[in-house]
């Protein structure tokens, strides 16, 4: 226990020393996160150093206990913590340059992958998830995607001040506490360090903050906690497993998963960043950030609550307190108010997502029996028979000078609106629709785009068509 002591004051003291001489040398470099922007809330210059002042606690700290040692079975698993620092470090190198410089979402997305599946080489590997266990070549993509998710995890959230740090600092705490519940010596000497040196970084970081994490620090605190989850889930008696460093770190988790669900849903780019995070929802609903981020500290408390209750249960009642759990995660999210997630419902539950593959259907058909119209006549057929599926109660196709139109009933003189497709400088396409008609209308604008394409290609032979037909008729009027 004197040695758990001693490196977790020492992980503390270093990371109150260096992240002020740190954050004083990189304001003075000129090396900040300038305000400004949609999503920055920081009205003043603040340099990204919390990375580095974690990574040099710890390397210090682990230096130390190695050197210390621990003897008999406590050492177990000694090996497999030090030998983490090598892709932590990796990690720890690309939150800096792209602090620092710069990079592309494919060029941290590679790096992680890489440090990912450093991690599984060297021994940390996912089995299985709730009780059921995955076959051997699963384990490394699955081990792969936990540890990259939990990196963009802490990555993403770190929005508001104190809230990477301060959520990071839970999960920690709640893992040593497991530690020692299952004596997982080997766990307890990994998450001490990373826990004293959260609470001596928050010291600068809490609101108003002074100094911030940085990608090098937010990626760092998600690769260690999704590796100790991982070493934490191997000595789980529990059938749920991996379920209990996910509820640990439930909120970065389910914020990364709506991020990337929300983005899915609205056709945007993976990784756009956006104001849509759950603690930008809490601060438009009025919060403060520090209360946004102490609400958030409060759910992750409760997080925590339910991993641990888990160790303490070891039976069916925990299943129950998980499902529970997620049953009121899910009405706090219904309460941040996602118009993604009410529109998606609002579909499939009302019927306008089987309408709309419906409309999608009719309109491939469409285009097939445009493709196979071989003459002006054959099209004209086409099109009165589709535009007919789509809505529209009269049109009128004009090719060079030749007319062809079907009025609505009453001859067009009910309240309709026209819509034009212009084909060239004087072929066009009139499509008449009745006021209020939503038939189809979801594929309003695909529609119009393919017929405009269509027609257009068979333009030239439509045309020679409209032609033979005009010579047709004045040959048979001058032999009269």
């Amino acid at each position: 226990m004197q040695l758990f002591l001693l490196v977790g004051f020492t992980s503390f003291l270093l990371t109150l020393l260096l992240t002020p001489a740190l954050r004083d040398l990189f304001r003075r470099l000129g090396i900040v996160d300038a305000p400004g922007g949609e999503r920055k809330i920081h009205m003043a210059p603040v340099p990204r150093v919390g990375g580095i002042s974690l990574m040099l606690s710890m390397a210090v700290s682990f230096a130390l206990v190695h050197a210390i040692g621990l003897r008999g079975p406590q050492a177990a698993g000694l090996d497999l913590i030090f030998k983490l620092l090598a892709p932590a470090s990796l990690v720890f190198l690309l939150g800096l340059a792209d602090d620092v410089f710069g990079l592309r979402p494919w060029q941290k997305l590679l790096v992680q992958v890489a440090a990912a599946g450093w991690a599984y080489w060297l021994g940390v590997r996912v089995f299985g998830f709730a009780g059921f266990t995955a076959w051997s070549w699963v384990s490394l993509p699955l081990t792969v995607f936990w540890l990259v998710l939990c990196m963009n995890a802490f990555n993403l959230i770190d929005g508001v001040d104190g809230l990477a740090a301060g959520l990071g600092l839970f999960a920690t705490l709640t893992m040593l506490a497991a530690a020692f519940m299952q004596a997982n010596m080997a766990l307890a000497v990994a998450t001490i360090p990373l826990a004293g040196s959260l609470i001596a970084f928050l010291r600068y970081n809490f609101n108003p903050a002074t100094v911030f994490l940085g990608d090098s620090g937010s990626l760092l605190i998600g690769f260690l906690l999704g590796c100790y989850g991982v070493i934490w889930s191997l000595k789980t008696a529990t059938l749920l497993g991996m379920v209990a460093p996910m509820m640990a770190l439930f909120v970065p988790l389910l914020d990364v998963v709506l991020a990337v669900a929300r983005r899915f849903l609205r056709h945007q780019p993976l990784f756009q960043a956006d104001k849509g995070h759950i603690h930008h929802r809490l601060l438009e609903q009025g919060l403060t950030p520090r209360k946004a981020v102490l609400t958030l500290y409060a759910i992750c408390m409760a997080g925590a609550t339910v991993s641990l209750v888990q160790l303490v249960l070891r039976n069916q009642f925990a299943n129950v307190v998980v499902l529970l759990f997620c049953a009121a995660a899910w009405m706090g999210v219904q309460h941040l108010g996602y118009l993604e997630f009410n529109v998606a419902r609002d579909m499939l539950l009302g019927g306008t997502f089987r309408r709309l593959i419906d409309a999608q259907i009719q309109l491939r058909r469409f285009e097939r029996e445009l493709d196979a119209a071989r003459t002006l006549e054959e099209c004209w057929a086409a099109l009165k028979r589709g535009c007919q599926r789509f809505g529209f109660r009269g049109l009128r196709l004009s090719v060079d000078g030749e007319v062809y139109e079907q009025k609505p009933e009453g001859n067009g003189a009910g309240p309709y609106w026209v819509l034009r497709v212009a084909l060239s400088d004087r072929d066009y396409l009139n499509l008449l629709r009745e006021h209020g008609e939503q038939q189809h209308s979801p594929v309003l604008g695909p529609l119009i785009d393919m017929l405009r394409g269509k027609l257009q290609e068979k333009l030239p032979s439509l045309s020679w068509d409209a032609r033979q037909k005009r010579l047709m008729r004045t040959g048979a009027a001058g032999g009269i």
